[in-house]
């Protein structure tokens, strides 16, 4: 079974290990699972617009013709060199094709799978784990660390450095999809490119990205659990219009009550409410601690746990019933909102 380790993910991203004739890449972060294929892709043709060493296929033109990955994996290239075969929108329908294909491989191209968020349950993920000649590489949300790597790793090759405080507002103003932070850092570097100064501060976020960091998911988040109903209309409305799916705000609301009961766990133990938001990490934006602290004197420990249930519940119903799943989460987001008003939960 070849499910890649977190350790050996960066490993295999900068260099693919040979055996591997086919990667699945897949998770429910869109932006990180297009930036691993494409990392991957480019091992073997460094222009993916190359019409000769890369061939374009989705998983419903698989489906219909199975022997289509064999015969394009099999393809000699006009212009010489591997060739990849990018598979797009891939799902179960293309495990049977994938299967057969690695029980005999043909030629040596290398297939690259790109998919959505499959469970363990999903055939197509089933058969790639099952394979020594595959790699499954998952894709879940980034966490802030992981931001702050990334937001450092871009900057530092342009010649520029974060402050500490200006990085922490960068990973809480971005979001955890990759495809959007790595959109909004690249703007701030652009926005930086000419500056003499090459420190990167929070003025520098706030004039590049502050724009954006309003319609982030966090300031939804932050408007439910304040309770503040006439910006959460504001913000929520704008997410949506952004293109922001129902299930990320609802996993941005998650993480915010999250933190909020660690912090309230903290205070029920017997810390005060500053000490507890001071330990949370990743920390809390200096500037953000206030209203972290009133916000967390609305809850209790009990209160945030059901409200984590009904954004779990909410989450389910989003994609299992079939109704509009924006109207689902708006309900959640409200009724949270209103437990917030009352006070304590």
């Amino acid at each position: 079974m070849v499910k890649a380790a977190s350790r050996d993910i960066p490993r295999q991203l900068k260099s693919l290990e040979a055996v591997y004739r086919a990667v699945l890449v897949y998770g429910p972060n869109e932006g990180l699972v297009r930036e691993r294929a494409d990392l991957i892709a480019r091992q073997v043709a460094a222009d993916l617009s190359d019409p000769f060493n890369v061939a374009r296929l989705s998983g419903a033109m698989v489906a219909a013709d199975p022997s289509l990955l064999g015969d394009e994996a099999a393809a000699i290239s006009m212009m010489g060199g591997r060739r990849v075969i990018l598979v797009e929108a891939a799902g179960d329908a293309v495990a049977a094709p994938l299967e057969d294909f690695l029980s005999a491989p043909k030629g040596d191209g290398l297939i690259v799978l790109i998919a959505g968020d499959l469970p363990a349950r999903s055939a197509l993920r089933q058969t790639a784990e099952a394979s020594a000649s595959a790699l499954a590489l998952p894709c879940y949300d980034d966490d802030a660390q992981s931001i702050e790597t990334l937001a450092r790793g871009l900057a530092e090759a342009e010649g520029l450095r974060f402050d500490a405080d200006a990085l922490r507002l960068l990973t809480g103003s971005v979001g955890s999809d990759r495809m959007v932070a790595r959109g909004e850092i690249d703007k701030l570097l652009l926005y930086k490119a000419k500056d003499a100064e090459r420190r990167i501060t929070v003025e520098d976020i706030r004039a590049a990205i502050g724009d954006s960091a309003d319609l982030t998911l966090d300031a939804v988040a932050e408007a439910v659990t304040g309770g503040d109903l006439k910006r959460l209309e504001d913000v929520l409305s704008r997410a949506f219009l952004q293109g922001e799916a129902a299930v990320s705000i609802l996993r941005a609301i998650g993480r915010r009550l999250l933190r909020l009961y660690e912090a309230a766990d903290a205070v029920a133990a017997g810390s005060r409410p500053e000490e507890a938001v001071k330990r949370l990490r990743p920390m809390v934006f200096f500037k953000d601690v206030p209203a972290f602290v009133s916000q967390l004197n609305r809850w209790t420990p009990d209160a945030l746990m059901s409200a984590l249930k009904l954004v779990i519940e909410a989450e389910i119903q989003a994609k299992t019933t079939g109704l509009p799943a924006d109207a689902i989460c708006a309900r959640a987001a409200l009724r949270i909102a209103n437990a917030a008003r009352v006070g304590r939960g």
